[in-house]
């Protein structure tokens, strides 16, 4: 049995420790906001937070996860309110909408290490995430304008 705390819930899993996490959350926990798309790390599609660290679920064996906190895209906001959330849908980011889960999970990473990130900082963070549709520079424009509504935030606590 491997014990996982997703989206602050605790769970016990009974499956192969080389599972991906990936299919853990989605087929066992029933969690279908983490999508896949490579299977090799190579779309970001999958990304989750691993101990608040952005990973790719696809390749994240069940084992590495055992003890560890693991969000989701449905748990980075009570009621979908995370900046980026926010950002996303104000900026019109998606197109098919198949990425944005994981391109989300990779924003809010780096608005957590960079509340004011720059165009070069944004495409560093956001290079192992591909969105088929091609809308690099709405997501660019959304990660700004999360950097901005979170700094708002912050200045009205």
């Amino acid at each position: 049995m491997i014990s996982l705390n997703v989206n602050q819930k605790d769970y016990r899993i009974d499956a192969d420790p080389n599972m991906p996490l990936l299919w853990v959350i989605r087929d066992i926990i029933g969690l279908t906001g983490t999508k896949y798309g490579c299977g090799v790390a190579q779309c970001g599609a999958c990304t989750i937070h691993l101990n608040g660290e952005a990973v790719r679920s696809c390749v994240t064996k069940l084992s590495r996860a055992d003890g560890q906190k693991i969000t989701t895209i449905e748990g980075l906001s009570n009621n979908n309110d995370h900046p980026a959330q926010i950002a996303w849908n104000q900026e019109n980011v998606p197109q098919c909408g198949y990425c944005h889960s994981g391109q989300i999970m990779s924003a809010a990473v780096l608005l957590r290490e960079n509340p004011d990130p720059t165009d070069a900082d944004i495409d560093s963070a956001m290079a192992g995430n591909i969105c088929r549709c091609g809308t690099y520079q709405r997501i660019r424009k959304a990660i700004h304008t999360a950097a901005a509504l979170q700094r708002k935030e912050g200045a009205s606590k």
